[in-house]
Formats: structure tokens, C-alpha cells, sequence
């Protein structure tokens, strides 16, 4: 019913890389079922900027935050559980990933001279590891906004955390310059990013606002346009003359001295980018996918699977790419807004005798007397359908609906989405999209889930 990638974003103020090619929507054809791998670029390039394809250990959880070494010959990948993974020439400091986190983890900041960093959770919560410091944290206090980014002083002696309603928290040498806290906002807050002398920084929110505080200078914002996707995240030139902000269908936009080197918009990533990162020459600039490794549908450890779960996934599966020509037209019914005529289909494809209904409302209440529902703090199955918004009374509380493909072991989910994006509202497709951790899509996407439909 939306153009959706539900996914956990964490905007980033430091540096990364990426390149491979992205076609569109993967072809049918291509699909296999459950045992297929799924393998999408982490870190796609433009400019000088050279691709991140693979990693040397498997993820743990979503990543959710990536940063590049001043040479840019290493990576760290950082995951919403503390994992952190290293390539080149990075160094593994250490990690929080067999500790009982609070909150999953959204960012990463390195040390002047590369021999530490900070991991930030969205609680607020510091992690510092090798050099880096700590100067302390938000964590254990209460929040207005989750924490979604930080960005170390110059010096590394300080940083600041951003939060979603624009709260600025400063620590060590960092030095408040103002914020958007306490007021009225149109979008939530993204991301952060310090200005080279360390005196000011920047604020971006998801329609691409730009906020300025200290000596940070307003070059343009696309506050004011209509976007095909919301934005992720933003990144500034060296001489801070300038930045370039990302939405998360690849899009990219220039202010002030900033070049643009390409993007991805028009096209549509096989996951969905939530950073943008410059080379450590400025000559390119790396786009992020956080949930961009090989992974596949088979059943994880100790996941639930109910009896007609491979044959709901595997029907789901079979659909995947483009679906529409535009109007809402679709294989699964009239042509209408077309999540539920996508989620009842793949159900029926398993004798499910669901209702085939455009509203997603109806089908939770169909499953709720007739086969069974969970709530949104549930653990679903795979072949569960998940439904977002606030609860099933009408079109503005139940928002969206799409597959339950996977479950992970941390609660994140993979999911098959009918009437899904990013694109064009009317001609979108079917599309996999995470993991992503369910407890967050509200603070992501917007949306919170409110129950999941058990067949």
C-alpha cells in the first residue's frame, strides 16, 4: 500500500566505500526458492570511489553503520548487536557483541589517528574501543528521540550525539551550538555532521531539511521539494564549503562546492541506502547498503516454522520484481493499492482460503477469526503476515502488510512486500526487504508494527 523498504538506518559523519553494479529489480527468472543466496553490494562507488562487495565473516545482525580508513584501503562494518568487521587494512579493536545491549547500536566514529572508535546505541549508550576515549553517554537517561548518529570533535577529545527530534548531547570538548530539540519539526532527524574546524555542525532530517549551528553554513536543503524517497543521511567537503545528502533509493544531491560523481536514483536498489560517505580525497563518494550481504531463506537456528511456511515463502519468493505497469495494476486483483491482494495471494498459493481484500485491516481481522494473530511485540514465523500501523479500524491505522520470510535470532526479520519500492506510487513491485529489526521500524520507516496474521 506504500512504498516501503523497512530497514534500520543509521546516518553516518564519517567516511566509506562502495561500487558494485545494481541492477534494477532482480529478474524472475533468477529467483530460485528458499535455498536460494541473496548477495546485494555493501558499499556501491561513485567518482573515484572503489566497491565493498563482500565481507570476510558473516553478519551477525543488520548493519547499521560503516566507516573507511584515512587511505581508504579498510572498512569497519558495524552491526545493530556490536558485531564489528573489519577489512584491509581496519583495525578490530573490540566490540560489544556479547553483551546484553539495551538498545541495538546505529553508529560508529573513529579517532583522529585510527587507532580506535566509538560505537553509539540508540539509547544513547557509548562504546569506545582501542584509543578513543570516554566522555560519557546518554545512556540510562530518558530521551525525547532515539539516538541516531554521532561525530567526534577534530581532536578527538569529544562528540556529540544527534537524536531523532533534532537534541543535540555534547561531551568532552564538544561544545553546544544549538539544536532542534523542542521544536516543532516536519521530518525526524537523520544524521549529523561536524564542521572541519570542529566550531559548528549540521543537522539533516529525512525530507532533507539542513539544519546549521556554529560556523556551519546553509548552502540549500530539499526541505521544500517532493522526494521520491525519504533522505538517509548527509556528508560534507573537506573544505566544509559544501555536502551531498542520499535518499534510500540511491539518490544523491549537491549543495555548495559538492560534485556530483552519479547516483542511483531512477534505478532501484536491491536494498535500500542509508549513508553517504566521501572517499578521503573528495574525488568520489560511497553509498551504504547496511543490509547488503549473502544470506538465505532456509529456516535460522531455533526459528518458529509453521507447516505451510515453505510454501507460503517460496510462493512469495517466486514474485519477486517488478509487478506493475502503473495505476496500481497488479497480478493479484484489481487495481487498486495492492500489499493485501499480494499477502492473501501467497497464503492461498498454501490452501490458505484467506480473504482477497485490498484493505490490510480486514485480512488481520479475518486471520484473527479464523486462523490466529500475534501482537506487534511478537515473535512471528516465516509465512506470517506482518501488518503495519496502529491496529486494523481503518486505512489510516493499518497501513501495509507484506510476508514474513525470515526470522533472525537477534528479532530481525526479512520480509516479501507486495505494492513495495522505492518508486513511483501506482507502478511499484514485489520486493525483499531487511532484515531490519521489527522493534524499530517505527523509528525508521514511520510505522510501527501492530500484529503479525499466523496462517
Amino acid at each position: 500500500m506504500r512504498k516501503t523498504y523497512l530497514l534500520l538506518a543509521a546516518a553516518l559523519a564519517v567516511s566509506i566505500s562502495v561500487s558494485p553494479s545494481i541492477s534494477s529489480y532482480p529478474s524472475i527468472a533468477n529467483i530460485k526458492m528458499s535455498n536460494a543466496l541473496y548477495s546485494t553490494p555493501i558499499l556501491d562507488g561513485f567518482g573515484s570511489a572503489s566497491s565493498v562487495t563482500s565481507l570476510p565473516s558473516t553478519p551477525t545482525s543488520v548493519i547499521v553503520a560503516s566507516a573507511l580508513t584515512t587511505n581508504g584501503s579498510g572498512a569497519y562494518f558495524v552491526t545493530a548487536n556490536g558485531q564489528v568487521i573489519t577489512t584491509g587494512n581496519a583495525v578490530n579493536f573490540g566490540s560489544p557483541s556479547q553483551l546484553a545491549l539495551f538498545a541495538p547500536i546505529v553508529g560508529i566514529a573513529l579517532t583522529p589517528d585510527q587507532k580506535g572508535y566509538w560505537l553509539v546505541a540508540a539509547d544513547g549508550g557509548i562504546f569506545n574501543y582501542g584509543d578513543a576515549t570516554f566522555y560519557g553517554s546518554m545512556g540510562g537517561q530518558k530521551l525525547n528521540g532515539p539516538i541516531v548518529g554521532m561525530a567526534a570533535t577534530p581532536d578527538g577529545k569529544g562528540y556529540w550525539l544527534v537524536a531523532t527530534d533534532g537534541g543535540i548531547f555534547t561531551f568532552g570538548d564538544a561544545t553546544f551550538y544549538g539544536s532542534m530539540g523542542g521544536q516543532k519539526l516536519n521530518a525526524a532527524m537523520v544524521g549529523m555532521a561536524a564542521t572541519p574546524s570542529g566550531n559548528g555542525y549540521y543537522l539533516v532530517g529525512s525530507d532533507g531539511g539542513v539544519f546549521t549551528f556554529g560556523d556551519a553554513t546553509f548552502y540549500g536543503s530539499l526541505g521544500a521539494e517532493t522526494l521520491n524517497a525519504q533522505i538517509e543521511g548527509m556528508a560534507l567537503t573537506s573544505d566544509g564549503k559544501g555536502y551531498w545528502l542520499v535518499g534510500n533509493d540511491g539518490g544523491v544531491f549537491t549543495f555548495g562546492d559538492a560534485t556530483f560523481y552519479g547516483s542511483l536514483g531512477g534505478q532501484i536498489p536491491n536494498t535500500p541506502i542509508t549513508a553517504i560517505v566521501t572517499t578521503p580525497n573528495m574525488n568520489g563518494y560511497l553509498l551504504l547498503s547496511p543490509d547488503s550481504t549473502q544470506y538465505n531463506l532456509l529456516p535460522t537456528p531455533n526459528e518458529r516454522v509453521l507447516s505451510a511456511s515453505t510454501q507460503i515463502v517460496d510462493a512469495a519468493q517466486s514474485q519477486i520484481g517488478p509487478a506493475t505497469q502503473g495505476n496500481f495494476c497488479n497480478p493479484y486483483g484489481p487495481c487498486e493499492e495492492w500489499c493485501a491482494l499480494f499477502a492473501s495471494w501467497a497464503w492461498n498459493q498454501a490452501g490458505i482460503p484467506s480473504i482477497t481484500d485490498g484493505f490490510t485491516g480486514d485480512l488481520f481481522n479475518w486471520a484473527a477469526g479464523n486462523t490466529a494473530v500475534l501482537p506487534g511485540n511478537g515473535t512471528p514465523a516465516a509465512g506470517d503476515i506482518v501488518f503495519y500501523g496502529t491496529g486494523p479500524q481503518s486505512t489510516s491505522t493499518s497501513v501495509h502488510d507484506g510476508i514474513v520470510a525470515q526470522t533472525w535470532p537477534d528479532g530481525s526479520l526479512i520480509t516479501i512486500e507486495g505494492d513495495s519500492g522505492p518508486g513511483p506510487a501506482g507502478s511499484l513491485g514485489v520486493t525483499l526487504n531487511g532484515p531490519f529489526q521489527a522493534q524499530r521500524s517505527f523509528e525508521v520507516n514511520g510505522d510501527a508494527i501492530y500484529g503479525y496474521g499466523e496462517p
